[in-house]
């Protein structure tokens, strides 16, 4: 499992015409990818990752401070460009297994009391952030 997390001020997800999650406060943006061998079993570790990582101002985390997650699913991280200059998604999990496996993150996110917001699985999303810093981080279990 390997997420692109950046903080920000604001950040909001759109599919169409309809937006899908927003945080309009401080708070994550994070890009969750699901590789092909995951399962299960790394959920709590990446959702406890993903809250109590110390990388809000003074060195907070959304855990302290309360502040919002919008999850995004994107399987694109999982994308191979070592060989040409197309990128290969094979080390992708395939949808049927990256679903389920976005939503238990999201849902153990939120049994740890996390405000979070979603994109929508498989739809092609509009992101919009306001980056605070910059600061982005990838976390990898």
């Amino acid at each position: 499992m390997r997420a692109v997390v950046a903080r920000v001020t604001e950040a909001s997800v759109t599919v169409g015409d309809e937006v899908t999650g927003a945080i309009d406060e401080p708070g994550l943006l994070v890009l969750l990818g699901i590789h092909a061998d995951d399962d299960v079993s790394k959920v709590p570790a990446m959702a406890r990752k993903l809250h109590e990582a110390r990388i809000l101002r003074d060195e907070e985390s959304c855990a302290s401070t309360g502040a919002p997650l919008l999850v995004v699913s994107q399987f694109t991280l999982y994308g191979d460009t070592r060989k040409g200059r197309r990128p290969s998604w094979t080390a992708a999990a395939r949808p049927e297994v990256a679903e389920p496996l976005v939503t238990a993150v999201v849902d153990a996110l939120r049994e740890r009391g996390a405000r979070v917001e979603t994109g929508r699985f498989g739809a092609m999303m509009a992101v919009r952030s306001v980056n605070d810093g910059p600061f982005t981080l990838l976390i990898e279990v």
